[in-house]
């Protein structure tokens, strides 16, 4: 049982989150403890993707971290993405429910690269430096990237560019920069502690797993309580599997060419999913966070399908 766990820890954490949120949903005696779970939920998750990149970040190399090629290549075809889904839009403009779909597979493209990004590349053998320095360029990108995009979508909402480039960056700078900075402190300077992290590589993976199901958690709860029709959460659910598997294969392609198969592959399609929600409430028509509230559901079957492949030695 515990080898099981600790082989599937992904889709557990995926089923964990849905089946409690399932259970204090529509089980009466459990409101009260809703109430305060919800409310504890809301201090636990941050805490524990803090403490899985300062975890992960122990581990950097920071003599790496430097760009590479391939950080330019997946850039551009997440640009060409956006401006791919932009076109699209704006062909259905007029029709509501099109229209709330496109922009849900928009959320599925323009977010940067997952905070955890590193933390399954490390798990499937690649190079946790410079996917650490590709998710800190991916997040300035975006940051760029989504108050210049948004503003074309819903006119109602009044974006200044230098507030929401600054908001943004601000959430990314206190999960990102932060368990940076005091990771590199550790590692150079608390070097007891420092041993002590690394003797233990599945850490930061399974902090990862507790902020796994609490995600999974609020997107089945922002699922069942949405105003939208079945059909279109449907489409939504299915186009964002689709965008997986897309943006995983041009991230792989891009890979061969530069010997980065897996960082590239995880780069391009392992998504910053809160920050997407977030963007999506803030700026589009909240239907459209579903988008990337099933992203995450996929990537990480996606991601839990590759671990089992290399822990049989197929990965490709």
């Amino acid at each position: 049982m515990l080898k099981f766990l600790k082989d599937w820890t992904l889709p557990v954490s995926i089923a964990t989150g849905t089946l409690c949120y399932l259970l204090f949903c529509h089980i009466p005696a459990l409101d009260a403890a809703a109430e305060w779970f919800g409310w504890m939920f809301d201090i636990i998750f941050p805490f524990f993707v803090f403490l899985t990149l300062l975890v992960t970040f122990c581990k950097v190399d920071f003599h790496q971290m430097r760009p590479h090629r391939w950080h330019l290549w997946v850039l551009v075809a997440q640009i060409m993405l956006v401006a791919l889904n932009l076109i699209i839009i704006f062909i259905v403009y007029d029709n509501d429910e099109q229209k709330i779909m496109w922009e849900g597979v928009l959320t599925c493209i323009i977010g940067p690269s997952a905070s955890a990004a590193p933390v399954i590349t490390g798990k499937l053998g690649g190079n946790i430096s410079t996917m650490t320095t590709f998710t800190l360029i991916s997040s300035l990108a975006s940051a760029f990237m989504i108050p210049v995009v948004f503003p074309l979508l819903e006119h109602e909402a009044q974006i200044s560019f230098i507030a929401a480039f600054l908001v943004i960056l601000e959430k990314l700078a206190i999960v990102l920069v932060l368990p940076l900075a005091l990771g590199y402190m550790i590692r150079h300077y608390a070097r007891s502690l420092h041993r002590r992290i690394v003797s233990k590589p599945n850490l930061g993976f399974y902090f990862w797993g507790v902020s796994l199901a609490i995600t999974t958690g609020i997107t089945v709860k922002n699922i069942v309580h949405s105003d939208a029709s079945l059909t279109l959460l449907v489409m939504i659910a299915v186009l964002s599997l689709v965008v997986c598997f897309v943006q995983f294969g041009i991230g792989r392609t891009i890979g061969r060419h530069f010997g980065e198969k897996i960082n590239s592959g995880q780069a391009m399609f392992q998504k910053n999913t809160a920050l997407s929600i977030w963007v999506a409430y803030m700026y589009l028509n909240p239907v459209a966070s579903i988008g990337a509230g099933c992203y995450v559901l996929w990537q990480n079957i996606i991601n839990s399908l590759e671990l089992w492949e290399y822990r049989n030695g197929k990965l490709k």
